[in-house]
Formats: C-alpha cells, sequence, structure tokens
C-alpha cells in the first residue's frame, strides 16, 4: 500500500512463492526487485491504455476499422489500406467489428511474455 497498490492475496502469495524456502524472509533488494517489476508492468499498461484512448476518438470504449484507418494514416501515411484491414481483423480477436481494450493489449503484448 506504501507504493499506491494493494496487492490480492493471489499476488503476495506468488510473492512469496517465489522467496527461497530456506529462509523466513525477503531481503531488501529482493523486495525492491519484485516492487520494480510489478511498477513497469503498470507502466507499460498505462501506455498501451494511453495509446488506445487517443485511438478510441469517439471513446466508446472500442476501436472500429474506421478508428484503426484513422490512427494509421496519421502514423504511417504510406501504408496500403489493405494491411491496416488485415491487422484489424487480426486484432479483433472475436471477429465482432470492435477492437476492445483487451484485443487492443493483446495484441500490443504479443511476443512480450
Amino acid at each position: 500500500m506504501l507504493f499506491g497498490y494493494q496487492p490480492s492475496k493471489i499476488e503476495a502469495d506468488a510473492v512469496m512463492s517465489s522467496v527461497n524456502p530456506n529462509t523466513s524472509s525477503l531481503t531488501l533488494e529482493e523486495f525492491l526487485n519484485i516492487i520494480r517489476k510489478k511498477k513497469e508492468v503498470q507502466l507499460y499498461r498505462n501506455e498501451i491504455r494511453h495509446i488506445f484512448t487517443a485511438f478510441d476518438r469517439h471513446y466508446r470504449g472500442y476501436l472500429t476499422l474506421e478508428d484503426f484507418q484513422k490512427a494509421f494514416k496519421q502514423v504511417a501515411p504510406k501504408l496500403p489500406e489493405r494491411i491496416t484491414l488485415e491487422v484489424f481483423r487480426e486484432v479483433d480477436r472475436d471477429s465482432d467489428g470492435h477492437v476492445s481494450f483487451k484485443d487492443f493489449e493483446y495484441a500490443m503484448n504479443y511476443g512480450q511474455k
């Protein structure tokens, strides 16, 4: 809670399971490394949310093909339209014509782990 975040019991258990079983505590360095990794993930997720919000100009909570086309025209104006369409179809995992934040986040994290 000192860092502006209260871990769930599952997260606390996961952290404690990474502790050497021959000791009963974490060193300060181990603790700081765990917290640093958690904060990095939060910062990256906030960046993804910021990008998603920039694409979602109508504040609907999802992106349409039109949103993708407008964003890609600004970021990569020479990119062929068919590539934009292919990217949209790939990111729209349930093929409902909308890219949710969850879909967008999954695409942004693809290959990261």
